[in-house]
């Protein structure tokens, strides 16, 4: 681990800035695109179930922000039957199933619209994310690095084509996950961390692009650490250290894109280092 950072990081550095190496003279046009895109397009709220999926920093665990699956776990029968009222298939579910039905994120049964604002609303759930969209969808977290059988949505090409075409001019063989992550005003996005240490021979390959720089992404994987706040406007991280967005008074985004990087991006990076 860099002591100096007391982070995982990559070829010792807490992070890559990928600036220097890419072409991002497109950005200022693509923020415009998704600032307009994103006010047309229907979004997703993502991240409520965190905690439960067992991923969040253990000093963040205990904070007053509520995951999704504990309260849905404590509903009485009759909020229950609410949520499952605004299923897209209500009769689907049963209340004396409760023990083995799950719901959010990587499950078999994701949130929908109605679900979202219900559990928000009505139960006080915090959804990190309020403004997510998938340029190209991914089938499940274990695939979000196989572009096999996956493109680019329709419908993402005609409302962000800029963005498209940028994406696809990364150095990428193949893309299995772009998504574009938004934080509404005052929102945080909790410590998490993607992988398990020591769980990967090699560090999850992506790129993280934030047109405007003012998406105060972070690094900690100690609470007595101070926030490592990526500042670049493209860069790779190790998704087996602790990381979350701090909270501003004003809308955040960034693009994430996973995949498999072109043969000898890894080593230009490295002789870089």
């Amino acid at each position: 681990m860099n002591e100096r950072s007391r982070v995982w990081g990559i070829f010792g550095e807490p992070f890559l800035d990928l600036e220097p190496v890419l072409d991002l003279s497109a950005l200022d046009a693509i923020d415009d695109e998704i600032s307009r895109g994103i006010a047309h397009v229907e979004t997703a709220y993502t991240g409520g179930t965190l905690k439960w999926m067992g991923v969040v920093a253990p000093w963040a665990m205990d904070d007053l922000y509520l995951d999704a699956m504990s309260v849905i776990e404590g509903l009485p029968d009759d909020q229950l039957e609410v949520l499952f009222s605004l299923a897209d298939d209500p009769g689907s579910f049963r209340v004396e199933e409760r023990a083995s039905t799950r719901f959010g994120d990587e499950t078999e049964n994701p949130f929908n619209r109605a679900q979202e604002r219900w559990l928000s609303y009505r139960h006080g759930v915090y959804f990190p994310w309020k403004v997510c969209y998938h340029l190209l969808e991914n089938d499940s977290w274990d695939d979000k690095h196989s572009g096999a059988g996956k493109r680019f949505g329709d419908e993402a090409r005609d409302v962000f084509p800029e963005t498209v075409r940028l994406l696809e001019s990364l150095p990428f063989t193949e893309i299995g996950r772009a998504v574009v992550f938004g934080l509404e005003p005052n929102d945080h996005a909790p410590l998490h961390r993607d992988t398990e240490p020591g769980s990967a021979l090699a560090v999850a390959q992506s790129i993280s692009l934030c047109p405007r720089r003012d998406k105060r992404f972070y690094l900690q994987n100690h609470p007595e650490d101070e926030p490592l706040v990526v500042e670049a406007r493209a860069y790779w991280f190790n998704d087996m250290d602790y990381h979350g967005v701090l909270a501003d008074p004003f809308f955040r985004y960034s693009i994430r894109v996973d995949g498999v990087f072109a043969p000898g991006f890894v080593e230009r990076l490295r002789d870089s280092v």
